[in-house]
């Protein structure tokens, strides 16, 4: 693997996900270093190539398989306010996505080690030539990067290829219209023309970067209604998942289940704080379609 050149002193080094290098005048700053056996030597061998130094880290957000190897590249780590402490507690990390402490290797990233934010920033902050972008909903501070110059965005998980939504059904996100907003907000800057990077998949332009945007939008959308018509009949939290796994032809295991949850948990929340469902115990916590 080589490092692919984005523009004047911008490149990305691949994996997923993949990991945003800008070379600015005092060192090399990298956008999630990722996870993984040796990719912190990988990083620091291609930044060498550059001639540079590793200067700082920037998180789009505070998920393990985007900052675990942080602590390694011994280089100050930045993340927005609102991940600062998901970033620096293994546990609230798996609060967010189990709903509680984690059975131990049950989660696919967990970090390996203790990982520290040594300074935290705001959505509109200028930092080492990047401008940052509000893209939340897959995460409480998902953040994207803008590079103007270049007319190059990281997007983080503000939105995901269309393999990986795939293998796993619906989109990983905590709050459906904060992601849907973040999703509008992206097609704005690609009917400008930039080109916008996800973490997990290739980077898009034009009107190929439309279509996928389009297609991470109407699954979002589309989930929520498959999820009203499943509420006709009380169902749980797991069920519906259960069932929207098996609508999307996705193969259920015990992680992928545990990974629905969590977008479920949004959709519950946001259809019962619009008073479309209520819930109800029904030999366990069920919810349903409202009924006046």
């Amino acid at each position: 693997m080589g490092l692919r050149k984005l523009g004047d002193e911008l490149y990305l080094y691949p994996g997923s996900p993949g990991t945003v290098i800008k070379v600015t005048p005092a060192g090399a700053v990298l956008i999630d270093p990722g996870h993984g056996k040796g990719r912190h030597k990988d990083l620091r061998r291609e930044v060498r190539k550059l001639g540079m130094e590793i200067r700082a880290q920037l998180a789009t957000h505070s998920h393990a398989d985007h900052i675990a190897v942080a602590p390694r590249i011994e280089a100050p780590l930045f993340a927005h306010r609102f991940e600062f402490s998901i970033a620096e507690s293994p546990l609230n990390r798996e609060l967010l996505t189990f709903g509680s402490k984690a059975p131990k290797g049950f989660l696919v990233f967990q970090f390996p080690e203790e990982v520290r934010v040594h300074a935290v920033f705001e959505w509109g902050d200028e930092l080492f030539g990047f401008k940052t972008l509000k893209l939340n909903g897959h995460s409480p501070g998902m953040t994207g990067f803008l590079d103007e110059e270049n007319g190059v965005i990281y997007a983080g998980d503000s939105f995901f290829g269309e393999r990986l939504i795939g293998s796993v059904g619906v989109p990983y996100l905590v709050d459906p219209e904060s992601f849907k907003a973040s999703i509008e907000e992206l097609q704005n800057y690609a009917e400008k023309g930039y080109l916008l990077i996800p973490s997990h998949g290739k980077p898009v332009d034009g009107d190929e970067a439309k279509n996928l945007l389009h297609f991470n939008l109407k699954r979002v959308e589309e989930a929520e209604n498959l999820i009203l018509g499943i509420l006709q009949k009380p169902a749980s939290i797991d069920e519906i998942a259960f069932r929207l796994m098996e609508h999307y032809d996705v193969e259920v295991t015990p992680q992928k289940l545990a990974l629905n949850l969590v977008p479920v948990r949004g959709f519950i929340a946001e259809l019962y704080n619009r008073g479309e469902i209520e819930a109800l115990v029904d030999g366990g916590l069920k919810w349903r379609i409202r009924k006046d």
